[in-house]
């Protein structure tokens, strides 16, 4: 007969191959009809709520490797909350205002001169809703499991309904005004910018020291003195209405050849270096107090430069006297309000410079920085000229340098409810950690934000203007203009005039003649995403505000999750969130930026569709991500490897099950023997440690503690020794059934607890699992930890156990090496031990030989009367030998009895009583 018939060997259809390129659709298909998205929010309806609340990605191009990463941490909380007694909505979003849609359609050849801007913002709506119906099939690749039929999109109706709402509230507070006061513009935008839509990179600019004449030096100077500026922006020299100095420092006036400059003492030995002074005698100290309104030349037209007393002057670099342009810095702005000067901007929309800079008109600001600089060398005034690169600030999305421009703009004035903001601050739960202090401190040294925009795409600022030029917000325009915005969208706006915008019968003391203009201005984008708790978390009746969680990358503290905070407390007096969680950025293998030019950008659906979603899951799950994050082939191809261990477990799990029906075949724990009690401990406290690394967003401690019990405590020890229970007992043997017990345990509570990271995979296993009845495992729960996890006794003795084996499989190791054998079934090991051990051993119930995989066993005496020619390690001395007898043909033991049976002559004496009980019929 051939004996390897009535081995009980693995039968399962589950492929050791994933093939997820191949199967992840098919899986996602079945997912669409069953939509498992309305099934698990029906599962899970009554219970709490968890909301966690998604930051809205731009709708424009591809997704990239950090999108998924952002998407992918959101479906793990996500799927983990509605598994662990949460009822957990999911609703996606997109922004979709804003310059790179209408920069996408100039691309395009779209010539938006030629038609109105309601036509072009109707193809900037197409565009942006094809972008959208693009990403949300990537996004829907990554497994990702949300309401994507009905997500929010900032262009829609009812969204930009609530933001008006939410705009009105603020104006009623008195927090939006109107105001000329420099902000960061951009030429290229022709648009102002929030702080959030800044970057910064290295630019080089020239770097000039100046000197302005005294004309009145009010007893304090005399009139052959120069007060020396420095400044990296020689096309502001038209715009100097002043120069700043510190109350507090010590400022000298120092003789070099014949001429007389001042300076602060602090920073005179950086000035001689850098303008080459050679002597620079100092012949007069003054405090900086002293210097208030006396009066300079400008050194280029005929008018005066005032001295001011300024907090923000610095001694980092410069001459302590620092060139005041009120039109064109923030703190030139408010010291020049401070002293009464007016905002001189002599720079238009596009940066060229107007006839308020006589002499520049007509140049681009950065052209102008050349004839501006020649114009002070043949007026005596420059002192020096040398180019430096130093971080300068670019526009986010044209990447190209902005300025400080002063205009009329909308602000909401953010000091008028500072104190709430950073009250909300600090009510917030915030991982990590340290994001409570960035987002404090910038809230706290924030000035007031900019919300106007001079673009055509995006969400009107609802203000009318009365004939003698009052603004209008009140409760029934704000209201009236919702409402038509619910009913018609925000086109609506730039379709009807004024008068037809404003509620029926509207008057205003301000327009006798009954006529009316509106805001040509729309929002900051930052305030159309900022107002999504208004406009999806109170609009949508399966949300609520607060959010349990906001989680976006670490750029979000100055974009999402400030604007957020400010339109919320704002409108509520609270944070829209309850806890804040950032990740990192991604970068390569090396930990350089992605960059086209690189080549090291990694594509999220090429990465997919050579190794599969549940690859760069598995992946997301592994890094430390709260930190920035490295991603490569290389390193991609590790993550596959543990993927591969982990399926390879399932597959062996369920191969072992095929025949076990757990209504009647599992056993009570106190019916398993010690070893299986050992590994139903060892799982349970998995569950428990799993459980409470995704309450804490520990995904890479999930990651390394299933890796670690499906290698090492299954793979290497429970499953390599029960093979021979599983493979060579009858199928009724009491000890298979204790196996097959912790087996079963083990594969349910391991589909489920990584169902939330490989959803593919977990509901792949969950198909071949014959005994649930759930169609998909992302309709059950979590497994509860069971009380005899805190068996803390068996845990010790059996721990003791697993470092003694460790000595033995050493020894092994050592044996095989030197050739004494083969496979371990081939040795016989003899051990000498101290008497902690020798309790421990003859403590065990179970068969050794079996536990250690070797066909002979014995303790031989004390630790120190171990023979020469044993391998002594720390808690015991192990002699190898061959094991004596014969192999059987059945089990590969080595052992005497093999041939006893004559029936069965190449079997050994359990093997073939085996085969005459169970597989009689073969004989």
């Amino acid at each position: 007969m051939e004996y390897k018939d009535t081995l009980l060997m693995p039968k399962t259809a589950f492929p050791m191959r994933g093939n997820l390129p191949n199967r992840e659709p098919q899986i996602q298909e079945k997912w669409n009809e069953m939509n498992i998205y309305q099934k698990v929010q029906e599962h899970t309806k009554d219970r709490p709520k968890y909301i966690l609340h998604d930051g809205p990605p731009y709708a424009n191009g591809d997704i990239h490797i950090g999108h998924a990463l952002n998407k992918i941490l959101k479906d793990f909380i996500v799927r983990f909350k509605s598994m662990t007694g949460y009822n957990a909505p999911y609703v996606p979003g997109w922004d979709t205002h804003g310059l790179p849609i209408e920069q996408a359609l100039t691309n395009k050849g779209v010539k938006r001169k030629e038609m109105t801007i309601a036509e072009f913002r109707k193809l900037c709506e197409e565009y942006a809703l094809g972008q959208i119906d693009s990403q949300r099939e990537q996004f829907k690749r990554l497994g990702v499991r949300a309401d994507w039929e009905n997500p929010y999109i900032t262009l829609k109706p009812a969204y930009e309904a609530q933001q008006i709402k939410v705009f009105g509230e603020m104006a009623k507070k008195g927090y939006i005004y109107k105001g000329k006061k420099p902000v960061y513009w951009s030429p290229t935008s022709e648009s102002a910018l929030a702080e959030a839509e800044i970057e910064y990179k290295d630019k080089q600019s020239p770097s000039i020291y100046v000197g302005f004449k005294v004309k009145e030096g009010k007893g304090v100077l005399s009139e052959d003195v120069q007060i020396v500026i420095w400044t990296t922006t020689p096309w502001t020299i038209p715009a100097n209405l002043g120069i700043s100095v510190h109350p507090d420092l010590t400022y000298v006036v120092v003789s070099e050849k014949g001429n007389k400059y001042l300076v602060a003492k602090d920073l005179l030995e950086t000035v001689k270096t850098e303008i080459g002074f050679e002597e620079a005698t100092i012949v007069q100290e003054v405090k900086g107090s002293e210097l208030e309104n006396i009066k300079a030349l400008h050194p280029l037209y005929e008018r005066e430069s005032l001295v001011m007393l300024g907090e923000h002057v610095t001694t980092d670099a410069g001459t302590g006297c620092v060139h005041t342009a009120p039109g064109h810095g923030e703190d030139d702005f408010l010291v020049g309000q401070k002293y009464g000067l007016e905002v001189l901007c002599p720079v238009d929309d596009k940066g060229i410079m107007t006839n308020e800079a006589p002499g520049f008109e007509g140049l681009f600001y950065d052209k102008a920085n050349k004839p501006i600089t020649e114009a002070l060398e043949n007026a005596g005034a420059l002192l020096k000229l040398t180019f430096i690169t130093h971080s300068y600030p670019h526009d986010w999305r044209t990447k190209k340098p902005v300025i400080f421009r002063a205009t009329a703009q909308w602000f909401a004035s953010i000091k008028d409810f500072r104190k709430d903001l950073l009250d909300a601050v600090k009510e917030t739960k915030w991982v990590p950690a340290w994001g409570e202090t960035r987002l404090f401190n910038m809230v706290r040294d924030r000035g007031d934000w900019c919300i106007s925009r001079q673009r055509a795409w995006g969400v009107p600022i609802p203000v009318f203007y009365a004939e003698n030029g009052d603004s209008i917000i009140t409760d029934a325009t704000i209201e009236h203009i919702s409402n038509l915005f619910r009913e018609h969208g925000s086109n609506i706006w730039f379709e009807k005039s004024a008068n037809e915008l404003l509620p029926e019968g509207f008057t205003h003391p301000g327009s006798p003649n009954g006529k009316f203009t509106k805001e040509t201005d729309i929002m900051d984008v930052w305030f159309d995403s900022g107002s999504s708790h208004q406009s999806v978390l109170e609009e949508r009746e399966e949300l609520q505000r607060p959010a349990d969680l906001y989680l976006e990358g670490s750029d979000q503290y100055r974009g999402w999750f400030n604007s957020s905070l400010s339109t919320a407390v704002a409108v509520t007096g609270k944070a829209p969130y309850k806890g804040v969680l950032s990740h990192g950025f991604v970068l390569d293998g090396e930990g350089r930026k992605m960059s086209k030019s690189l080549g090291n950008v990694m594509v999220p659906a090429k990465v997919m569709n050579q190794l599969g979603a549940d690859i760069l899951r598995l992946w997301v799950a592994s890094v430390d991500f709260q930190a920035d994050v490295r991603v490569s082939d290389a390193i991609l191809k590790q993550v596959t490897e543990g993927y591969r261990k982990i399926r390879n477990t399932f597959r062996f799990l369920l191969g072992n099950l095929s025949d076990f029906n757990p209504q009647k075949d599992a056993l009570k724990y106190e019916e398993l023997r010690e070893v299986d009690q050992f590994m139903m401990v060892k799982l349970n406290n998995l569950i428990k440690n799993v459980t409470e690394s995704y309450d804490k967003f520990e995904f890479s401690t999930i990651y390394h503690a299933i890796n670690n019990f499906c290698t090492l405590d299954l793979s290497a020890f429970y499953l390599d020794f029960s093979k021979d229970v599983l493979y060579i007992e009858a199928t009724e043997n009491k000890e298979r059934k204790a196996i097959q017990t912790v087996l079963y345990e083990s594969l349910l509570s391991l589909t489920k607890l990584v169902a939330p990271i490989l959803p593919h995979t977990a509901d792949e296993v969950w198909e071949h699992i014959t005994s649930v009845e759930e169609e998909s495992v992302q309709l059950t729960d979590f497994p509860k930890v069971s009380e005899y996890s805190n068996d803390q006794e068996l845990l010790d003795k059996w721990n003791k156990f697993m470092l003694l084996r460790d000595d033995v499989l050493k020894a092994l190791e050592e044996a095989r090496n030197q050739k004494v054998i083969g496979k371990s079934l081939q040795a016989s090991i003899t051990l000498y031990v101290n008497e902690d051990t020798n309790v421990l051993l003859n403590s065990i119930q179970e068969n050794l030989k079996q536990l250690f995989i070797v066909s002979g066993f014995e303790v031989a005496g004390e630790y120190k009367a171990a023979p020469e020619n044993a391998l002594k390690l720390e808690h015991a001395a192990i002699v190898v030998s061959k094991a004596d007898g014969e192999t059987c043909e059945r089990c590969w033991t080595v052992t005497p009895d093999v041939g006893e049976d004559k029936e069965h002559p190449t079997l050994c004496v359990r093997c073939a009583s085996v085969v005459k009980e169970s597989y009689s019929d073969l004989v």
